[in-house]
């Protein structure tokens, strides 16, 4: 018995000293999730985020975590996803926060509000700051706990079919423009339209709408929007950083051992980097592509940056004095966006300025 006894410790401890993760992964359940994605599969960088994160889950759980990732329309449409995750219909989603800003607008502080953090200081908001802490309190009352699941950069401000040359062409514009930034659009006399990206065109196309915004020039070239509407503007004033967000389901996430919780958050992470990564490599060459196909690239005039930033303030105002849920994230957004855009000013503007003023 006790020769038994002392083998089948040596045996435990050549296990443990040949490496103990190979075990580890091998003892966990084999699972299989799905993920609803708010984005046509043709957008290979902003759909194609959720496709990396899977990867990376079924990568690092050695096959035994796999997750399949339908398109938005595939299981539920692109904008029921939130109520898809919270009523446990799927485990995850993968999507723009601010689309679900008409549940409560303090959605949007989680994606991007006009005039707000670029991205690098929307990651630091979320990681080193008060805000991923303070969203996971607002989402856990949808059942949701979020992970940041990548960053498009500052946007374009999108196509017209008319030219903009005062605040006054925005009035009775009809425009697709996404989530939060519609309420200030509407101070400005505009008329705003929430479609998914996978329905924009054929509106563009049919004159249901006289304007959309979309991501930038990469996109935007697959998606075909210089054949419809020749004026392209920048900047896009009200996504200056918008992030990404993984959702999943508060009860399925606590189902997962702690190994798993950790594989979930590391692949979140890496696709989170990689999508900006993906837009800032492949816009400059497809920026260039359009304009020279006869995109008129232009800036958005003064006036309409000056009225869009007043209006912007304004609706903060007052949604602070009549939402609670709001009044709280974005008291510590606002103060971290002060911050940031005073070292912004001296360090990166600084060099940026420089820089794009070269001939390189």
């Amino acid at each position: 018995m006790k020769r038994r006894s002392f083998v089948g410790h040596a045996g435990l401890a050549g296990v443990l000293a040949a490496g103990a993760a190979p075990a580890v992964v091998q003892a966990q359940a084999q699972i299989r999730w799905r993920l609803a994605s708010s984005f046509p599969k043709a957008l290979d960088t902003i759909y194609g985020a959720a496709e990396v994160f899977a990867r990376k889950v079924k990568e690092m759980s050695g096959g035994k975590f796999e997750i399949s990732v339908h398109a938005g329309g595939e299981l539920m449409p692109a904008f029921g996803v939130v109520d898809g995750v919270q009523n446990a219909t799927v485990e995850m989603a993968h999507t723009a926060p601010y689309y679900f800003f008409g549940k409560d607008e303090t959605f949007a502080l989680g994606c991007a509000i006009p005039f707000g953090l670029n991205s690098r200081q929307m990651t630091a908001w979320q990681y080193e700051g008060n805000g991923l802490k303070l969203m996971r309190e607002f989402y856990a009352k949808y059942n949701i706990i979020s992970f940041p699941m990548g960053n498009t950069g500052a946007q374009m401000g999108g196509w017209y079919r008319k030219e903009i040359k005062s605040v006054a062409d925005i009035k009775g514009l009809k425009m697709r423009i996404g989530g939060f930034a519609g309420k200030v659009l509407e101070r400005l006399g505009g008329v705003p339209q929430n479609i998914p990206g996978g329905e924009i065109y054929q509106a563009l196309e049919k004159g249901t709408i006289d304007a959309t915004e979309w991501v930038g020039p990469y996109d935007d070239q697959k998606l075909g929007f210089n054949k419809v509407a020749p004026h392209y503007y920048y900047p896009g004033w009200w996504e200056g950083g918008p992030q990404l967000d993984l959702y999943v389901n508060t009860k399925a996430y606590e189902g997962l051992s702690a190994e798993y919780k950790s594989i979930v958050e590391c692949a979140a992470a890496y696709a989170h980097t990689e999508m900006q990564a993906k837009y800032d490599a492949r816009n400059p060459a497809a920026l260039r592509q359009l304009v020279a196909a006869g995109t008129k690239l232009q800036r958005f005039p003064k006036d309409v940056m000056d009225a869009a930033f007043k209006e912007s303030m304004a609706v903060y105002s007052e949604l602070s004095a009549k939402n609670p849920n709001w009044k709280k994230v974005y008291e510590d957004y606002a103060k971290f966006r002060s911050e940031q855009n005073l070292w912004f000013r001296f360090a990166e503007a600084g060099f940026d300025d420089f820089m794009q003023q070269q001939k390189l």
